[in-house]
């Protein structure tokens, strides 16, 4: 059995989470200004591992994984509290990426053309 989860899944199981404390979810506009701070700390993240600001010796060690899974639990909550399906979402930007970029980018020789190598 696969533990893989559906977008579906893991929005139910974040809305399950939330659902269980009064205060629901926050504010469209607090919602955006806590994926902006997980936005932040995964920056800080990258440009300690591949740019050129090492942590310095007191900040604790994070890993890349877990902040984008922080971004990701933010960016489920803040569609889940406007209704927005984000397989739904997906679908129409990846139709959008294929019709609209099908010949910006350079293919793969051998590569499926309707964006799906």
């Amino acid at each position: 059995m696969s533990d893989q989860k559906t977008m579906q899944q893991l929005q139910a199981e974040v809305d399950e989470y939330i659902s269980q404390f009064k205060e629901g979810y926050f504010s469209p506009l607090s919602m955006l200004a806590r994926m902006t701070e997980e936005i932040g700390e995964l920056a800080r993240e990258i440009n300690h591992h591949y740019g050129e600001k090492p942590k310095k010796e007191s900040e604790n060690a994070k890993e890349i994984k877990e902040e984008m899974g922080d971004l990701l639990f933010v960016l489920i909550c803040f569609a889940n509290s406007l209704g927005i399906d984000l397989q739904d979402a997906h679908d129409a930007v990846m139709k959008k990426f294929n019709e609209r970029d099908k010949d910006r980018w350079t293919r793969i020789e051998g590569g499926n053309q309707d964006g799906e190598n």
